[in-house]
């Protein structure tokens, strides 16, 4: 199993753990209560043919983030001993078979598996027996008609501010950047619990870089939140988003497909924002109509009475600071872009499109490379999880200059340096 992999299953089981090893404390009734619904929910569990979790692996995850110190890498799965072994029906092709069957309901299996091999879910050469497709389908109660399910809305509303916070994006006006008519896109943060809104502000992209900008603000505004609700969109499924999140202690919460009614309070705040403050905007530029949102978030919005608290949004919000959870020193860190390289022989590695010189003892080896894409020169390099400090840029014209000697030493000269096969030396 790949480090990726590993990650995706850690998100996974902390999401599914994040009510139980938050900053509050559940009673024993409530904490049973919560156990029980989510042993009964169904989950579409990564790499996995389960959909169901029992109590004792909840709790087994729940006990493996406290002993390891409520690291997100204590939830890692350990490697498998059975690799190697054929089987049947491996993860990923149980895991298209859900999808394609989720997808087509009524579509006859034979009719399913042609479809799979059309669209290569089923890698060519693989053979998919008709028989165990349907055997599959049977144990995960995939091969009766499609029941319409009707859905029980309740409006709900957190307990305590920075509960949970919903993010949404919203198409904005058409403003000046650079001497240029840009499109603009309203990207805002809002708790649910008060209505405060720990940040908005307007982009020229909704894009994973824009909302990154914009999440990392409201966290360094207003602390971190027990869980982000969001929709589908791209950029709230992205796995730097989801790591990010998760290594935070923050649960990412994505609303169903086609249902947005669970962020009901951010999409009432987008119609006072095209109703109320954009008419009144007389401004030409991007600049003037992000300070102009946060004069009226600041004196107007979060000043009022609210109608369905009868508060004020910082009001509400300021009467209980002693449960917020303030954001780390380093919290910058947390949002950096994570790629993957292989050292090559001669200990460089290409980051953005720059060269970087790696430690000897990575030469190799497969490494992990962070780094903010507003920076991209400043690079931390990781292996399992340890850090080996920050990668130098690579001067061409210097080590052209640089000799070695059989100690490894250097030496500086005035003449280009003799290539010396197998030689690797370290400053």
């Amino acid at each position: 199993m790949t480090e990726e992999q590993k990650k995706e299953i850690a998100v996974f089981r902390f999401g599914v753990i994040h009510d139980f090893v938050g900053n509050y404390k559940l009673d024993y009734g409530e904490q049973q209560r919560l156990l029980q619904d989510k042993c009964a929910r169904k989950w579409r569990i990564p790499y996995s043919h389960k959909t169901s979790l029992s109590s004792t692996t909840i709790l087994r995850w729940m006990k493996q983030y406290h002993t390891g110190g409520c690291k997100l890498e204590a939830l890692y799965p350990k490697d498998r001993n059975d690799r190697g072994r054929s089987r049947a029906l491996d993860e990923e092709m149980k895991l298209s078979l859900i999808r394609f069957r989720q997808e087509h309901p009524r579509m006859p299996v034979a009719h399913l598996i042609e479809l799979m091999k059309n669209q290569q879910a089923i890698p060519p050469g693989t053979h998919l027996p008709l028989s165990t497709a349907y055997r599959f389908l049977h144990q995960e109660n995939l091969m009766g008609a499609a029941q319409v399910e009707t859905k029980d809305r309740r409006k709900f509303e957190a307990e305590l501010p920075n509960d949970i916070w919903q993010a949404d994006v919203m198409h904005g006006p058409h403003m000046e950047v650079d001497n240029k008519k840009r499109k603009t896109y309203l990207i805002a943060f809002l708790d649910d619990h008060s209505r405060l809104l720990p940040h908005a502000e307007f982009y020229t992209s909704e894009n994973l870089v824009s909302f990154m900008r914009a999440f990392q603000q409201a966290l360094l505004k207003r602390g971190l939140p027990r869980r982000v609700y969001v929709d589908n969109g791209s950029a709230f499924r992205a796995k730097q988003l989801e790591y990010t999140a998760a290594a935070l202690g923050i649960a990412l919460v994505h609303s169903k497909p086609y249902r947005p009614q669970g962020r009901g309070k951010i999409e009432r705040f987008f119609r006072t924002i095209r109703t109320e403050f954009l008419p009144s905007f007389k401004g030409k530029t991007l600049v003037e109509l992000n300070e102009c949102l946060e004069l009226w978030i600041a004196d107007v919005y979060h000043q009022r009475v609210h109608s369905a608290t009868g508060q004020s949004p910082f009001s509400r919000f300021t009467n209980h600071l002693q449960c917020l959870r303030s954001a780390p020193q380093d919290l910058k860190d947390y949002f950096r872009k994570v790629v993957r390289r292989k050292v090559n022989n001669d200990r460089t590695v290409i980051v953005d499109k720059r060269l970087f010189e790696a430690p000897v003892e990575l030469i190799g080896k497969p490494v992990e490379i962070l780094f903010h894409e507003d920076h991209p020169q400043i690079v931390e390099i990781k292996y399992k999880q340890n850090s080996y400090g920050l990668l130098r840029q690579v001067d061409l014209h210097v080590n052209c200059r640089v000799g070695r000697d059989k100690n490894c030493r250097v030496t500086l000269s005035t003449q280009p340096a003799e290539p010396q096969s197998g030689k690797i030396w370290e400053e």
